[in-house]
């Protein structure tokens, strides 16, 4: 089983960045964009509460589905497009390999 996949990141100032991510340690996207400094807050911890951690799925990878509570929460948001995840709610797994993601403006922009 691989251990670490690919995922390609676009910052706020439209640089890309390759990171590599773990899949053997339970963590989700916006856990590992924290782990490299990237400024995705997650401020409500994960929970689907505050859509600090917002991104842009870019690539064509089957997601799983988006839950009730990431639903409702991406219908507050600011800067939603038909492509916008929560980070916090996208578990690193081997079937994200080459995931390309950009992270939404933050609600000041």
């Amino acid at each position: 089983m691989k251990q670490d996949i690919t995922i390609h990141l676009t910052d706020r100032e439209g640089v890309t960045h390759t990171i590599e991510a773990p899949t053997d340690m339970a963590m989700n996207l916006m856990e590992v964009l924290k782990s490299y400094e990237f400024p995705v807050e997650g401020t409500c911890g994960g929970m689907a509460l505050c859509a600090s951690c917002q991104c842009y799925i870019t690539s064509d990878h089957a997601l799983n589905q988006p839950s009730e509570e990431e639903e409702a929460m991406l219908a507050e948001a600011f800067h939603v497009e038909d492509n916008s995840r929560l980070g916090c709610q996208l578990p690193i797994t081997e079937n994200l390999d080459g995931l390309c993601v950009t992270i939404a403006p933050d609600e000041d922009a």
